[in-house]
């Protein structure tokens, strides 16, 4: 009998505590899912003007060049986004730095529902871009703030699934609505509910505490971790190291990181970032209409909703895969399955301007560019990103993210700006047939010329990647790759 009572009693402060942290980390995701309403705002953004291409154009009678400037001016606005971002977060804190953000993207949205030519719409597309270019820095960085360590993974990859959520739900949003109505959509049901939400979250406690706000950054905490004195305890002792250490570190400038002793980590993260970029994800995502349009389907909606489908279980799938098969084992498998998407419709658009297998080509086209699309996500999409944050030393951190950060906007920007005059041009485009003839052997050379220099740097890039042991699974030895290197080239040749 008095054993039993001992163990009740031993189990009533395990049950209290287990409780106390239930409900604490519902706040905490509640809090999780209000910020993150700015990631699917960037999805929202990126993945508008994919679906609404036709129509526009013909409404407002744009030439490739405008549409080609309003697809891409996003970039350059979250170029200026992600320059300002830190000083606008650390001075407005996190909070006001979304709030900011949502204004700018409820002023674009505005324009472009009012927009009678091309102007408009790049004034409207330009603000978009600047508040995505803020959500991009400052929604990780909150999250990651705001979590505790055991669910922080998970909540940092829910930035990158409420991303893909965003530009699929976009996409089937603008085959179902007129483009203006859409726009509409996005302005009052998707910014006001954020708006309304920041109202209802805690300011970060991490950011409390760097600017003095000693009793607002205990509030914050109490609210995060409700009842629980202990953890409440333990996260302020935690901060509080965090920031005496920061204070003892020198603060590095754009120039210290290219000294010897960091080359390591900018080569991996700026290439990295490179192959993110520069793979075509977004010329893909913001146009991928005119492409299906170009592969021959009659009516493209059904292509683009299989197209934003995709994208989430992949997405989801590779949020668990990166803690538990390991970083480079997905970039790995991701670039060789975007190579082989890529692959496949290039060979389709190939067959459609030979007059081979007509009936085929739309359904090659849409299964490349899933495959394409779906590979991207496992791997490539998200990993550059989580590997970022483990790769620079605390006292870099500031300026290599800064640097990191701005090269996947103007990789992005260089993408969507080309890649409609490259489809014009390309050998099923509408050109002359003699200067689809020119245009298309003179492509083939520069593609064979640039799939080489991707395969060397790759090589490169994994060698460098083998030397730092992240996880335990082996990567392919560098002589594999170089031989696989050289069976390209033979291949081309």
């Amino acid at each position: 009998m008095g054993l039993e009572n001992g163990e009740s009693s031993m189990k009533e402060p395990l049950l209290l505590h287990h409780a106390k942290k239930t409900r604490s980390l519902k706040v905490v995701f509640l809090t999780t899912f209000v910020a993150v309403l700015g990631s699917y705002e960037f999805g929202s953004c990126m993945g508008y003007s994919a679906p609404v291409q036709s129509a526009i154009t013909k409404e407002l009678h744009l030439s490739i060049a405008e549409f080609s400037v309003f697809g891409s001016i996003l970039n350059v606005g979250a170029i200026i986004g992600a320059i300002t971002s830190g000083r606008i977060a650390d001075f407005m804190g996190r909070k006001g730095a979304m709030r900011i953000s949502s204004g700018f993207s409820i002023t674009g949205w505005i324009a472009i529902y009012f927009s009678k030519g091309a102007l408009l719409l790049d004034i409207g597309r330009l603000p978009c871009g600047y508040g995505i270019g803020i959500f991009a820095y400052v929604v990780p960085i909150y999250v990651g703030e705001i979590a505790p360590k055991d669910v922080r993974g998970g909540l940092a990859a829910l930035n990158q699934l409420m991303i893909v959520i965003g530009a699929s739900t976009t996409f089937v949003v603008g085959t179902a609505l007129e483009w203006r109505i859409s726009s509409n959509w996005y302005d009052n049901i998707e910014e006001n509910q954020r708006l309304l939400g920041l109202n209802f979250i805690c300011e970060s406690p991490r950011w409390l505490a760097k600017v003095g706000y000693e009793k607002e950054f205990y509030t914050a905490l109490k609210r995060l971790h409700g009842d629980d004195e202990d953890a409440v305890s333990h996260e302020a002792n935690e901060i509080q190291d965090y920031l005496e250490t920061l204070e003892h570190q020198s603060n590095a400038t754009m120039l210290d990181l290219f000294q010897t002793r960091y080359m390591h980590s900018i080569i991996i993260g700026v290439g990295l970032m490179m192959f993110q970029q520069f793979g075509g994800i977004n010329g893909v995502a913001f146009y991928a209409n005119q492409i299906f349009t170009s592969a021959g389907f009659s009516s493209s909606k059904i292509a683009i909703i299989a197209f934003a489908s995709i994208q989430i279980p992949i997405t989801a799938v590779s949020a668990f895969l990166v803690d538990n098969c390991g970083r480079k084992p997905l970039l790995l498998a991701s670039s060789t399955g975007a190579f082989l998407g890529c692959f496949i419709a290039a060979i389709s658009f190939l067959m459609k301007e030979h007059n081979l297998l007509q009936q085929w080509v739309p359904l090659l086209v849409l299964s490349g560019l899933l495959i394409f699309v779906g590979s991207f996500a496992i791997g490539m999409g998200a990993v550059p990103w989580v590997l970022l944050s483990e790769i620079f030393p605390i006292n870099v951190k500031g300026a290599a993210g800064s640097l990191v950060n701005l090269e996947p906007w103007f990789g992005a920007w260089a993408v969507s700006y080309t890649f409609n005059f490259l489809m014009d041009w390309s050998p099923s485009g509408e050109g002359s047939k003699s200067s689809r003839g020119k245009v298309g052997r003179s492509k083939s050379f520069e593609g064979k010329e640039f799939v080489q220099l991707l395969l060397f740097l790759s090589t490169k890039l994994c060698q460098k990647l083998k030397e730092e042991p992240w996880k335990k699974y082996k990567l392919p030895s560098i002589l594999q790759v170089h031989n696989f290197y050289h069976f390209q080239i033979k291949l081309f040749n």
